[in-house]
């Protein structure tokens, strides 16, 4: 499997005449994945997700018709970790180790390593998953547990980009009690719907008119459809006239370390790149010296999937391989993707400094079975309307509806450059999964 991004300029060229977070984090991540699939891939998936899709994908185009929709299955993780059959994935939506502490100081993993049991976490959720779409696609195991698989994966690409999933500290962040335009929540809430909430209140009316071209078939008349079209629009620069958006070097985000460079950074003293983007766009950090847009052309790589029965070997012999290393190869890399946004835990920092003191009386940081999406995090249409009322004072709890604070993730884009980045990401497995060797284009 190669990871492969075909870029929204290729899709519309094709076009006749001329697309762990709450349940809408999720689906807008799903979204954008889907408008930077290959055409060829959708109809794989769709056919691995719902097989009577099938006799759709053979009338009609992909690019234009659509056998199926991601969206509706992003969040579908979420609705059944809980249920007895998946009660044993709970712990695949996070990851958490044991020297964590932002935003004083944030391990990744640190000296002591990772909390919870090896393996049971999103980094390893990911490759696991992958493998086990890669493996269907070769012929191995049945279409339930593939669907299931791939459903998983969707899901796990959007957690994985969430900073608060990454850290432990007070279950991430789930017991940190916090206020939002007034509402009494906790810092895990905010990120998960609270913020992107806010931002679908405040999209410009110009967003609400479609798209041109087939990028605009892959929406569904959802609530966040003129968010994602200002992703597209401002953020990837499809339809503007340079053909650059906020969004630069965007190929750069499917890159993984090659194997001489260090795992081992310490990234509360060099930050990765996508804390220097941010910090740069917010003006707090000079430019890194040396980073320039690079034309990639075409881009030929290959994944080996890593076996279970090497593992297995790791725990007969006494091989003592660190997790993250385990976990990553030149092409999929969920740890050094992750280590990069768990960054931001620190360097922003997502988790408020003035937090401490309040928090101090916390002993339990890595409650391994705590990052839960609960019902106070989940905003339905309904209930974001119910913002626009006056809310109860708290006034004993820290407020992050500021200009400091929600000020200036909206300023920085911070939050969408993490969803687009999640959903390029998703893409770029998805089409390797499918495309295989197959040469794709990245301009």
């Amino acid at each position: 499997m190669r990871i492969a991004l075909v870029s929204a300029a290729v899709v519309l060229a094709g076009a006749p005449g001329a697309l762990a977070w709450g349940a809408a984090g999720h689906e807008i991540v799903a979204t954008i994945a889907q408008m930077h699939l290959h055409p060829d891939v959708l109809p794989v998936l769709c056919d691995i997700l719902d097989p009577s899709s099938a006799s759709l994908s053979n009338d009609s185009s992909p690019a234009t018709h659509p056998p199926c929709h991601l969206a509706p299955i992003a969040a579908w993780a979420d609705r059944v970790r809980m249920t007895p059959a998946y009660r044993h994935t709970a712990t695949w939506h996070y990851v958490g180790a044991v020297d964590d502490s932002p935003g004083a100081a944030c391990a990744f993993p640190g000296e002591r390593g990772w909390s919870g049991r090896r393996d049971s976490n999103v980094l390893a959720a990911v490759g696991n998953q992958t493998r086990a779409v890669a493996g269907f696609l070769d012929g191995e195991g049945g279409l339930a547990d593939a669907a299931d698989a791939l459903k998983f994966l969707v899901h796990f690409a959007g957690d994985m980009h969430m900073p608060l999933h990454l850290t432990g500290r007070e279950r991430g962040g789930n017991g940190a009690k916090v206020t939002f335009d007034g509402r009494m929540t906790n810092l895990h809430s905010v990120w998960d719907s609270f913020l992107i909430a806010q931002a679908l209140r405040t999209i410009p009316a110009n967003y609400s008119r479609p798209m041109l071209g087939a990028l605009e078939a892959h929406l569904r008349g959802s609530i966040y459809d003129g968010y994602v079209r200002r992703l597209m629009v401002d953020g990837f620069g499809v339809a503007r006239a340079a053909g650059v958006g906020r969004f630069s070097a965007v190929e750069e985000w499917l890159e993984c370390p090659s194997d001489d460079e260090d795992m081992d950074e310490d990234t509360t003293l060099q930050p990765w790149p996508i804390v220097q983007t941010v910090l740069r766009t917010l003006g707090m950090a000079a430019p890194r010296e040396g980073l320039a847009k690079r034309n990639r052309g075409v881009r030929r790589r290959r994944h080996h999937h890593k076996r279970a029965g090497g593992d297995l070997w790791g725990w007969l012999t006494g091989s003592t391989a660190r997790d993250e290393a385990r976990w990553d190869d030149d092409v999929l890399c969920p740890y050094a993707w992750a280590r990069d946004i768990h960054a931001l835990n620190c360097a922003f920092p997502i988790w408020p400094a003035e937090l401490d003191a309040s928090s101090s009386k916390s002993t339990s940081t890595h409650d391994c079975g705590a990052h839960d999406h609960g019902s106070e995090g989940e905003l339905s249409e309904g209930e974001m309307g119910e913002m626009d009322r006056r809310p109860r004072p708290h006034p004993e709890l820290l407020e992050l509806d500021t200009p400091e604070y929600a000020g200036r993730l909206r300023e920085g884009w911070v939050v969408e450059r993490l969803l687009a980045m999640a959903g390029i990401r998703l893409a770029g497995i998805l089409n390797g999964l499918v495309l295989g060797e197959v040469d794709v284009y990245i301009h």
